[in-house]
């Protein structure tokens, strides 16, 4: 959460209830990326709750609306499970940095020592630059990467990933993806044929799919969450971009209008740059630190 925004919301809370305090929270919650429906039920909420216990201080405001919240966002923990192979799949548009996510989260599954032997899918082939991307970060980390040229079947690449990966005795299949199709429907359909190579392949409880949302694009994240999820279940988000956000407020949005938990923030350019997304610790970063 950026540094302005968490200010600003902190100053406001200190105003104290009153209607102008309450106007301002549910505009500032709207700034922020919360949503208008999820901004003005929470400040509903805050408001009959305050006047009902008689709260009227910073830290007292501060525990309500943190406790409204946490009913409002939902964190999704996605680990391997020691034994067999697990599989999953990054889904998301062009340019939110799929591909990046996909190293910085086989270099920190690694270094948690969740997984020791991860291959990378080079599952985007309609980008040349997306594959030798991958490429270089598989050079760079030790890890194999299995991809085919440019224009070739993606379900083909991800059948060879999880085929190589049984071969070697692999931990984990980290699979890129195409972001952008001609139409929605095609995408859709891509992503349909995706899921169903893989579902048939890898255990069902060892499958999760993942959409990598940009955290500067913030409503237009709901969107995507709605054509993605259209053609898959999914399982998680991932925010990049968080240190640059400013807000960061999706990750409530994600889960209050569409059901979709945040298991990961990415927080820099770095492999070490992704951290765990936990609800708790974001809305003390969100709201001034514990009540």
């Amino acid at each position: 959460m950026g540094a302005r925004f968490s200010d600003r919301l902190k100053a406001l809370l200190g105003m104290g209830p009153g209607d102008e305090f309450y106007e301002c929270l549910e505009d500032l919650l709207i700034e922020g990326d919360l949503g208008a429906r999820a901004a003005l039920e929470a400040v509903s909420e805050l408001r009959g709750r305050c006047r009902r216990e008689g709260i009227i201080d910073e830290a007292g405001i501060r525990g309500i609306l943190k406790d409204i919240l946490l009913r409002y966002g939902k964190e999704a923990r996605i680990e391997p499970s020691a034994g067999g192979l697990d599989v999953i799949l990054l889904l998301g548009v062009n340019g939110v940095g799929k591909t990046t996510t996909a190293a910085k989260l086989a270099h920190w599954y690694r270094e948690q020592g969740l997984a020791r032997n991860i291959i990378l899918a080079a599952g985007d082939t309609f980008r040349a630059a997306a594959i030798d991307q991958l490429k270089i970060h598989g050079e760079r980390l030790g890890m194999r990467v299995v991809a085919q040229q440019t224009g070739s079947d993606p379900g083909a690449v991800l059948y060879d990933a999880i085929e190589a990966a049984r071969a070697d005795g692999a931990d984990l299949v980290l699979a890129d993806t195409a972001g952008r199709m001609h139409t929605k429907q095609n995408l859709v359909r891509e992503l349909e044929k995706l899921d169903r190579i893989v579902g048939a392949r890898a255990q069902p409880s060892r499958y999760r799919k993942l959409l990598v949302v940009d955290g500067t694009t913030g409503q237009n994240a709901l969107r995507q969450a709605e054509v993605f999820g259209e053609a898959v279940r999914l399982d998680g988000a991932v925010l990049t971009k968080y240190d640059s956000s400013g807000k960061g407020g999706i990750v409530i949005s994600l889960a209050y209008e569409r059901g979709i938990p945040t298991a990961f923030l990415g927080t820099g350019e770095g492999y070490g740059d992704i951290q765990p997304f936990r609800l708790g610790a974001y809305l003390d970063e969100l709201l001034g630190g514990p009540d």
